[in-house]
């Protein structure tokens, strides 16, 4: 019996949970009971707000900006339903964003003037960023799935902990504590983000407005530049540009877009195929060479009624004691295919990644942060590093059993 497989045997004993007739591993157990998060494709709000608050929402998310409304000076697209769409908004898709910096002459990274992010349109071709020669270093990251993310959020910061804890040494993921947008002076354990540089939806929503589609709120107020450079002459709009009311003070698209991503369900597995005796199979030959290391496949939300983010937030009812199936770990490792990036977690996170989800793997036609990858064998086998045990094993399985466990991944 390998490594991988005494170690899931003993959490399967101890907190053990059945989902149909697949077994997984809960990393963690509350007193109060939990029940399954609800999960689906079909754009239903999952509890936490009424559903016509929630098409409402979701209007907005895929509203496109104008330049009236200020969009830019430098953006990547025109909504965040452009790079969230597939299949439903909110999910992840074929685009990518390009990432630059160098090296200096102690190895470290250095970032482009004015970011690492390069923002690929403009509105005017004057201010167009561009890579130079110097950036030696030269990433693409895809655009990550968004549904369920509130219960990520959710999820309390000793659940990472634990996780970690019963990580074989060599796996241990990498925890980073990131700053709260909206609470100041505090932070989080970070979950969201190819570097997991944001812990809160909040966060997150406010970075991506202003990186991805130039526009200014309360909690980033402050335009980007163009390769170093001051864009004012070419903004029209005062700053803060998503304006703050009285019921959104964080601005009023970016607290819309938070409560669309709170309210939707989790990413669905295919249940006929999930059924099969092959991918019933594939899932026990994942736990037994030690995928679910990282691909971690059952965690628990808070309690409802838990302040979070820097009590900002109180878990709701929705979001609270739910068990979810992500299949990850959500922290930083590096299994060979890191991007040389810097953001939140300093120099030593260069070459690591956090652990991408693997709900709703079957409704990708492109796999790896940079979706260089067409097949979910070749995805397997680009992975080194800290899962090269893994790999391994997963080389030395007869083809049948090889077939077994991409019979299971196509039903995730």
């Amino acid at each position: 019996m390998t490594r991988a497989r005494r170690w899931a045997r003993r959490f399967v004993i101890s907190e053990g949970l059945v989902l149909g007739s697949l077994l997984l591993v809960a990393p963690m157990v509350y007193a109060v009971a939990a029940v399954e998060a609800p999960a689906g494709y079909d754009s239903l709000t999952n509890g936490l707000e009424s559903q016509t608050q929630f098409d409402l929402d979701k209007a907005e998310f895929n509203n496109r900006e104008q330049i009236a409304d200020g969009l830019g000076p430098l953006y990547n697209a025109q909504s965040c339903g452009e790079c969230h769409q597939s299949p439903v908004s909110g999910a992840g898709s074929q685009v990518t964003e390009l990432r630059v910096g160098r090296l200096d002459p102690s190895g470290s990274f250095v970032e482009h003037p004015g970011g690492s992010l390069i923002n690929d349109r403009a509105v005017d071709p004057s201010i167009q960023e561009q890579a130079t020669r110097d950036d030696t270093v030269v990433a693409f990251r895809s655009s990550l799935g968004t549904l369920g993310d509130g219960y990520v959020e959710a999820i309390p910061d000793d659940a990472f902990t634990r996780m970690q804890a019963n990580q074989p040494p060599a796996m241990k993921g990498t925890i980073i504590r990131v700053p709260l947008s909206e609470a100041p002076g505090q932070t989080r354990i970070g979950r969201f983000g190819w570097k997991d540089q944001h812990a809160s939806l909040l966060s997150f929503a406010a970075d991506a407005y202003l990186n991805e589609m130039g526009i200014t709120s309360p909690l980033q107020p402050n335009e980007n530049t163009s390769n170093g450079k001051s864009v004012a002459s070419f903004d029209a709009v005062s700053d803060p540009e998503d304006v703050a009311t009285p019921s959104a003070p964080r601005g009023n698209d970016v607290e819309t877009f938070v409560r669309f991503m709170r309210a939707t369900k989790a990413p669905a597995r295919d249940a006929v195929l999930a059924a099969s005796p092959g991918a019933q199979m594939g899932a026990g030959i994942f736990h037994q060479i030690g995928c679910d290391l990282c691909h971690v496949s059952t965690i628990q939300t808070a309690p409802a009624g838990t302040v979070i983010n820097g009590g900002t937030f109180t878990v709701p009812p929705a979001l609270g004691d739910k068990i979810i199936h992500p299949f990850s770990d959500f922290m930083l490792h590096d299994v060979g295919t890191g991007d040389g990036i810097v953001q939140n977690g300093g120099q030593a996170t260069a070459r690591k990644l956090r652990t991408p989800p693997l709900w709703g793997l079957r409704t990708r036609s492109r796999f790896m942060h940079d979706l260089a990858t067409v097949s979910y064998e070749a995805a397997v086998l680009r992975h080194a590093g800290e899962a090269g045990p893994v790999i391994q094993s997963y080389k030395n399985l007869p083809p049948q059993q090889r077939g077994q466990l991409m019979q299971f991944l196509r039903s995730l």
